[in-house]
């Protein structure tokens, strides 16, 4: 969460390079916890390559590129789940219910496309900002912005769900 803010701070302060280290160390550190699936060592070797362009190269823009990726992952995420069910919403309930009626999967699935959706918007503004805004506005929007969207739609959805499951008694 923090990231957007170490990059806007660290810009013109630190050289871009120096930067895209400390996101390598950062890494490095989370790589223990990591679960070793096909998307997570896709979406490492995407992060390590936008680091290793931004040492290469000096520049930030790939450093900006990442909560980009990061829109990408998911999106990718929850649009196969969407493909091969159960769709990732439906995934998170039966962690609550295991047993789901047919119209809650329904539901859970329609929740999986607008968070699809979602990250459509939310990777295509992250990418418009990172191209063609300043670092401050980049900064706001996806240190800030992004995630009180996100909050927002998670709010909304479960505003939603209290409705949709006293509507169909599930």
């Amino acid at each position: 969460m923090l990231y957007p803010l170490v990059i806007w701070f660290g810009q013109g302060q630190v050289e871009p390079r120096w930067l895209a280290v400390l996101l390598l160390l950062a890494a490095a550190t989370r790589l223990p916890t990591f679960k070793v699936s096909r998307v997570a060592r896709w979406s490492m070797f995407c992060a390590l390559l936008l680091a290793g362009c931004a040492v290469c190269a000096n520049a930030l823009l790939p450093l900006k590129l990442y909560p980009v990726l990061v829109n990408g992952v998911l999106l990718a995420v929850f649009s196969y789940s969407l493909a091969v069910p159960p769709s990732m919403v439906e995934r998170f309930a039966r962690l609550r219910e295991p047993e789901l009626p047919d119209v809650a999967i329904a539901y859970t699935r329609r929740v999986t496309q607008v968070w699809c959706v979602f990250f459509v918007i939310n990777g295509s503004i992250a990418f418009a900002t990172a191209m063609w805004a300043s670092p401050a506005i980049w900064s706001l929007y996806t240190g800030v912005i992004a995630y009180i969207l996100m909050g927002l739609l998670f709010a909304i959805e479960y505003l939603v769900r209290l409705r949709f499951k006293r509507i169909h008694h599930v």
